[in-house]
């Protein structure tokens, strides 16, 4: 076999195996850094959203644990921590100082109801890391250059900034989301803090 043909199709395999390696993963033409099933971050966010029709806000700090089949977010406030989060693909639990843990299969309603305000948690898997199911139903894989995004499930997402735009696959830095809800305008500003490679 001519080696030009043992080269073109050595390529062929390399690039099936890895495309078949990465079946969940996003694009590969995207400039954004490869998806991470497993990942730990940490940031502040910025809340504004409706209570009982009045504006309400909150600042505080999170932190996430990904990995395959169960997501941990806690939210806490310069003095205290204000939630826990768990989800499973079987249930979502959200745990408050001094209340009854709740329980129930939708995280967004989850915290909806006791929030006050939706935390997209099945959205941020994505975003956190620069990806989104966009309007259309396809991944929308950011960048620098194509940093907006409309998503499936109504959210107008902007990634504001990046760890470093010069890096050759850069992380989101901010993410600024905003929502129509049934109670009105929802914002929510995230800031991530750097990620280690």
């Amino acid at each position: 076999m001519p080696i030009t043909r043992r080269l073109s199709l050595f390529a062929a395999v390399a690039t099936l195996a890895a495309l078949a390696g990465c079946a969940s993963a996003p694009l590969s033409q995207s400039t954004v850094a490869d998806y991470r099933e497993t990942i730990e971050l940490s940031g502040r966010l910025s809340v504004n959203y409706l209570k009982e029709g009045q504006p309400d806000s909150l600042t505080g700090n999170f932190t996430w644990s990904q990995q395959p089949g169960r997501v941990d977010v806690a939210l806490s406030s310069s003095f205290s921590q204000l939630a826990a989060i768990s989800v499973t693909p079987q249930q979502a639990t959200l745990t408050q100082a001094g209340r009854e843990p709740l329980v129930a299969q939708d995280i967004d309603t989850l915290t909806a109801q006791a929030l006050g305000w939706s935390l997209p948690v099945a959205g941020l898997r994505d975003w956190l890391q620069g990806y989104a199911i966009g309007a259309d139903g396809k991944r929308f894989a950011a960048s620098p250059a194509n940093n907006s995004v409309y998503t499936r499930d109504g959210w107008r997402l902007r990634f504001a900034a990046w760890q470093d735009d010069t890096a050759a696959r850069p992380m989101p830095k901010r993410i600024d989301a905003a929502r129509t809800t049934a109670s009105g305008e929802l914002e929510i500003r995230i800031f991530i803090n750097p990620v280690a490679p």
